[in-house]
């Protein structure tokens, strides 16, 4: 339903949709906005140095490449009371199991000697 078919009694409503395309509605009468409080998504390394109430992390093998020890703990220390991890068995097996890149390819160490060089020329 667009806004201008919606019913003039209805426009105090909120709607909200939810699901995967499943097209269903939630409504919330005015009386009961009080109950709705806002969420925000973020990522993992956005999340970084912050802390949140709540966080719910969903895993999935579509994104393995993500799957890391690293990020896993980064993103479960975020949550301060409540952490939710959900998804596929796997996909957490798989990221408690990985530990990552340890190296860095930054190339730093080539920067600096070229920086140092630059400078006492």
């Amino acid at each position: 339903m667009s806004p201008s078919t919606v019913p003039r009694a209805a426009s105090a409503c909120c709607g909200s949709r939810y699901g995967a395309n499943d097209g269903r509605r939630v409504e919330y009468e005015t009386g009961e906005l009080d109950e709705v409080s806002l969420a925000y998504a973020t990522t993992v390394h956005k999340s970084q140095g912050s802390e949140y109430p709540a966080v719910v992390i969903p895993l999935a093998m579509q994104h393995y490449m993500l799957l890391e020890r690293n990020l896993l703990y980064t993103a479960v220390t975020r949550g301060k009371k409540l952490v939710v991890v959900i998804g596929q068995t796997k996909a957490l097996a798989m990221a408690v199991k990985r530990l990552g890149s340890v190296k860095r390819l930054t190339h730093l160490q080539h920067r600096l000697r070229h920086s140092y060089n630059m400078g006492t020329a």
